[in-house]
């Protein structure tokens, strides 16, 4: 009986807990920060001065997307998140309508940008400098900072075909 009464307890406590977080959930489809969400510029530890989404979370760009490409599609997607919002908030971003999915993702200075799945806090870069393939596509991603390139870092990267896909 008292065991019972103690997992109850636990289970309410836990499921108070979810509702409370539920209005912090990411959006459906991968975690994107929802439109409209603000883009600023803070000092990223190790990287320097880096786009940030409005939770804090870096920015990237990957160097096979120069031009607007969108490569990164399917599997991908999973791991790098599109990243959408104001591009009015800073100076050189705009936007691109992806054709697999029909949003709006942000771009700087014509890169695609995205936000990296195992960054799980404000300020964490893991994905700069980060290498891995999808779909045959092999990608080499870069904190999108406010100079000419990110501070190189060693960043782990995947083998046989990126990220186990």
């Amino acid at each position: 009986m008292k065991t019972t009464i103690l997992l109850l307890g636990a289970t309410v406590a836990a499921l108070a807990g979810l509702t409370a977080c539920g209005g912090s959930q990411p959006a459906a489809g991968g975690g994107a920060a929802p439109a409209g969400a603000a883009v600023s510029v803070k000092d990223v530890n190790g990287v320097g001065q880096t786009l940030v989404d409005a939770s804090g979370k870096t920015l990237y760009f990957a160097d096979q997307e120069a031009g607007g490409a969108l490569k990164c599609t399917g599997s991908c997607l999973s791991f790098w998140i599109p990243a959408t919002g104001n591009s009015q908030a800073v100076q050189g971003l705009a936007t691109i309508k992806r054709s697999d999915t029909g949003a709006e993702q942000l771009t700087f200075q014509g890169k695609p940008l995205y936000t990296f799945k195992l960054d799980t806090a404000a300020g964490e870069a893991k994905g700069n400098n980060f290498s891995d393939a999808f779909s045959g596509v092999g990608f080499t991603w870069h904190a999108a900072t406010t100079t000419a390139a990110a501070a190189p870092t060693k960043a782990p990267s995947s083998s046989g075909g990126g990220y186990g896909y």
